[in-house]
């Protein structure tokens, strides 16, 4: 349970966890009761409404487990093959604790067999929300500043002379020409 209530998951987030809980339920997962925990604490934001501090999926975080050292790793959908240790998908209890986090925010992480720890969400270093809001304002920002042109080098060239000092002039044979010779 999170010290601070309720989780926050975006429309889009929280859709994607009904799916998963739908397809693991048939198998038995252990996970779905946390799933269902996860989904019914949920407080749910459309995609353009979620604060840059909450950890989304595709969202790259800082946390801490216990009193270990500090840990940076990417919220993924499941597991990817060549990314290891860079992904914690959220189909492992870890991953599924830290998604709806805000920064700051600790929540107890309980895994079957093994004392409680706590978790603590330091940090979202990136957001892909937050990411593609600032894309859309940044353009707006940037047409007050324009490229202002202040030299423009094609207006100092000039056609070369003909080497020979005289106006260059097409030669022109007179009558049809004969093509290339035969050797």
């Amino acid at each position: 349970m999170s010290a601070h209530g309720r989780c926050c998951l975006t429309a889009k987030d929280y859709s994607i966890l009904e799916v998963m809980l739908e397809r693991r339920r048939g198998f038995g997962d252990a996970i779905v009761p946390a799933l269902e925990r996860k989904l019914a604490d949920a407080r749910v934001v459309l995609v353009d409404g979620v604060d840059p501090g909450v950890a989304t999926l595709n969202s790259r975080v800082l946390f801490r487990v216990g009193d270990a050292p500090a840990q940076t790793r990417t919220l993924i959908q499941q597991e990817v093959r060549g990314m290891v240790g860079l992904g914690l998908p959220v189909t492992t209890p870890l991953g599924l604790a830290l998604l709806g986090l805000s920064e700051g925010e600790t929540v107890l992480f309980e895994r079957p067999g093994v004392r409680p720890e706590r978790i603590v969400l330091d940090k979202v270093l990136y957001q892909p929300e937050a990411a593609r809001r600032s894309r859309h304002v940044l353009p707006k920002a940037a047409e007050s500043r324009r490229l202002v042109l202040v030299h423009n080098a094609g207006d100092d060239w000039q056609p070369p002379e003909n080497p020979l000092g005289g106006p260059a002039k097409i030669r022109h044979r007179g009558g049809d020409d004969d093509g290339p010779s035969a050797a």
